[in-house]
């Protein structure tokens, strides 16, 4: 196999390639800090014809409940979904079809005092399971719901309705700000409209058509639908969801960008050796060496969402793209043994990156916790991506597991 395997997108040829490296470290799951990677574009510009109901406005038909203690029934062809024990837990309303790439709208009216919210791409194993991001081992229970949640919040205070939590995972993955636009759109106990979006690594949403959380993670690219019954300190509490409507646009697979069997491909420049062995790449440079190594994708990359692993053994490497007309790097990312505020890098073992690029948006995550979100507005429409290793130290890293996430089917 060739190191890259080519695909055209919006006309242009691209190919998976390798990265280049270079962290600068931000909050563990943080919002971004530039207010613009939040925008999202306006709902009017997109078309909503082809949204199917995939609920049927007479019974739960299609839908199972898992966890907690609520119950749901369907009222004048809205679902109300009613806690019933004190702290009972929480509970979803599951679709038993699975998702990868969607639109989704639907409408929710809690009663005030009620948190609740809208699972997607989310997950429930018969058996307990293990998720490994890095720092921690997370473990889930069987038969636990888990995955992306979009916040249907009820406290005045925080107004967070439209951030994305992770339930029983992660945690907070795009927090918005107390009283952000999207959460003053939200009426308090009155019904408001949802609007979600999952294309690949970007998951995207709205509120009564304000934008609200524009996230990028491929962590879990298929999953079910479920509605939220969170659990409260009232028994009586209900929340309502109707009009649900979903667009499918098929799912998306991770490819094998390069086998690391032959360097076809990929361009070596400046002083650094590089070797494969048993499908993994093996890279050193020696302290006495002034000039630094580089191995560059030998395509350029448009939008795309890439991953691969690394094994750093010592020293440091980066991960950087460069446009194909100039060497010099428009995005440059470290690596090194110690990664943010706490180690999000297992040293000696094996590490997972995740990079998405979506226009002029480069987001970066290291064993599931991102690590960069950043705009550049000079960030050239191609990129060429490249492994590099500074000149005047000593480092020696291994990598493999170069892949590229398609296009949905």
């Amino acid at each position: 196999m060739k190191a890259f395997l080519l695909r055209r997108t919006r006309g242009v040829v691209v190919a998976v390639v390798l990265g280049v490296v270079a962290p600068s470290f931000a909050p563990l799951l943080a919002q971004p800090a530039d207010p613009e990677l939040g925008r999202v574009p306006a709902v009017g510009l997109i078309s909503t014809r082809d949204l199917k109901p995939i609920f049927n406005g007479t019974n739960l038909n299609g839908w199972i409940i898992r966890g907690g203690k609520a119950t749901y029934a369907v009222e004048d062809g809205v679902i109300v979904g009613t806690c019933t024990v004190k702290g009972g837990g929480n509970t979803f309303l599951c679709t038993e079809k699975e998702y990868g790439d969607f639109i989704l709208e639907l409408e929710i009216k809690a009663d005030k005092g009620l948190n609740s919210g809208v699972q997607i791409r989310s997950q429930c194993f018969e058996s307990a399971t293990t998720y490994d991001f890095g720092d921690k081992v997370i473990k889930i229970g069987a038969n636990r719901v888990h995955g992306y949640q979009v916040e249907v919040d009820h406290q005045a205070g925080r107004r967070w309705s439209g951030g994305i939590y992770e339930e029983a995972r992660r945690g907070w993955l795009f927090p918005l700000a107390t009283n952000s636009p999207a959460g003053l759109g939200f009426k308090i106990g009155e019904w408001n409209k949802y609007r979600i979006e999952c294309r690949g690594a970007s998951i995207q949403t709205w509120v009564n058509d304000i934008p609200a959380a524009n996230l990028m993670d491929a962590e879990t690219l298929k999953g079910f639908i479920g509605l939220q019954v969170h659990s409260a300190d009232k028994p009586e509490y209900q929340v309502r969801f109707r009009n649900i409507r979903l667009q499918d646009l098929g799912e998306r697979a991770w490819n094998v960008a390069w086998d690391c069997r032959s360097f076809d491909g990929v361009e070596q420049q400046g002083k650094a050796d590089w070797k494969l062995a048993d499908g993994v790449l093996h890279a050193r440079h020696a302290k006495d060496e002034v000039q630094s190594g580089a191995l560059i994708g030998g395509a350029a990359l448009s939008e795309f969402t890439i991953r691969f692993k690394y094994k750093l053994a010592q020293g440091e490497f980066a991960l950087a793209f460069r446009a194909s007309e100039s060497e010099k790097p428009a995005f440059h990312f470290p690596f090194v043994e110690q990664m943010g505020a706490t180690n999000f890098a297992k040293p000696q073992d094996w590490n997972t990156v995740t990079v998405s690029v979506a226009k002029q948006r480069v987001v970066v995550g290291l064993n599931g916790h991102q690590m960069k979100d950043v705009l550049l507005e000079n960030f050239p429409p191609a990129v060429r991506p490249a492994l590099t290793l500074g000149g005047s130290q000593e480092a020696e890293v291994s990598f493999k597991g170069f892949e590229i996430l398609d296009g949905a089917k």
